[in-house]
């Protein structure tokens, strides 16, 4: 008859064999892979309030509900504790703390490396998509470098010698007419671009022999409620189809420049239109990033803007209204959504300038 003693011990061998094995970490077994492709979705003055804003105002479930990594970051600048959009998208380019008012500049106003050019080096083509004028702070700061933000002609004039291969927003005032009366249209030619002001129409030559961009209005897209329509939509499709041509991957960004706006104007319709707006484009990176597999996407915000509140309207707990504590920005944390290749890396608190770290990290460009 076997002695009972040799059963348990037995028994706690397996049972330790089994945990031991279960403790190995994932990293010696799965081979981690690189994304191929980046997309970063910024929602200028993006909070978790105005985020909320889209689980209680819509007909449908909002995009955000589809991720599982998600992080925190803290927004200070260089010299403030609440930070400007022009700071605020240097730390994303570039990885930096920098000054208010800095577009791709450290605080010694020296120019510093952006994502976009060391993609660029990697032969990795870049992009860029934007609701203002995209001499705007968030979108100048993936493509230019200037001490202040408010030198929107000099960011113009070095667009079409930038790294950036497809671009779409407004802006045809620091482009075309212009104080120092240039007209930049030449310096499209000559760099490459096919340049169309019109509309978004897709150009019959649309390999990457060119480059693209779409400039559309003098200073600034419409807002929804002025008829903009699905513009962001259809301007990231087509990035999306232009820098998908690139075998060795691209890099995207795309802003959400208006949700800023209804913060600084107190208008909670305008900022619940521009996330409503700013979520269809993320469910359509989601959607490309999930049939692709090879895409990382990340969601965020440069900053929160009006100290935005979902409150009860005068005491209605089951009716909401938007309130605001300042017509400025404030210095509340900001959610970071992550999906794809590397998306578990975006978990956590930490720093803004973090993300390009992150994204460095996992895609290997350096």
């Amino acid at each position: 008859m076997k002695h009972p003693l040799l059963d348990i011990i037995a028994l706690s061998l397996l049972v330790l064999f089994i945990n031991c094995k279960s403790q190995r970490p994932l990293v010696n077994s799965e081979k981690s892979i690189a994304p191929k492709n980046v997309i970063l979705l910024i929602g200028d003055g993006m909070g978790l309030s105005q985020i909320s804003s889209s689980f209680y105002f819509g007909n449908t479930n909002p995009n955000f509900e589809r991720f599982k990594h998600i992080g925190l970051i803290k927004t200070s600048s260089q010299n403030g504790l609440i930070t400007d959009s022009a700071a605020g998208a240097t730390a994303f380019s570039a990885g930096i703390k920098t000054y208010n008012g800095a577009i791709g500049v450290d605080s010694d106003t020296l120019a510093v490396e952006l994502l976009t050019e060391i993609a660029a080096k990697k032969f990795i083509s870049t992009g860029v998509v934007s609701t203002s004028s995209v001499t705007h702070a968030t979108p100048a700061s993936f493509y230019a470098h200037v001490r202040f933000r408010s030198q929107e002609e000099e960011i113009a004039a070095q667009l079409p010698r930038s790294s950036i291969d497809f671009i779409a927003g407004a802006g045809t005032d620091y482009f075309f007419k212009r104080k120092d009366h240039i007209n930049l249209s030449t310096m499209f030619s000559n760099q490459g671009f096919i340049l169309d002001t019109l509309a978004l129409n897709r150009p019959k030559d649309f390999s990457l022999e060119h480059k693209i961009a779409f400039l559309l209005a003098p200073n600034h897209m419409p807002k929804m409620s002025e008829g903009r329509g699905h513009f962001l939509s259809k301007a990231t499709q087509l990035g999306l189809e232009y820098l998908s041509q690139n075998e060795n991957g691209f890099f995207l960004m795309v802003e959400g420049s208006q949700i800023d706006w209804g913060g600084h104007n107190n208008d909670s319709s305008y900022i619940i239109e521009e996330v409503r707006d700013f979520d269809r484009v993320i469910g359509e990176a989601l959607d490309y990033a999930q049939k692709e597999g090879n895409t990382l996407v990340i969601v965020t915000a440069d900053h929160e803007t009006g100290g935005y509140t979902l409150a009860s309207d005068k005491g209605n707990y089951n009716k909401i209204k938007g309130s605001f504590s300042t017509t400025g920005h404030s210095a509340t944390l900001i959610p970071v959504f992550a999906f794809g290749p590397g998306s578990e890396n975006f978990q956590g608190i930490y720093e803004n300038n973090a993300i390009f770290h992150k994204i460095q990290n996992s895609v290997n460009w350096k």
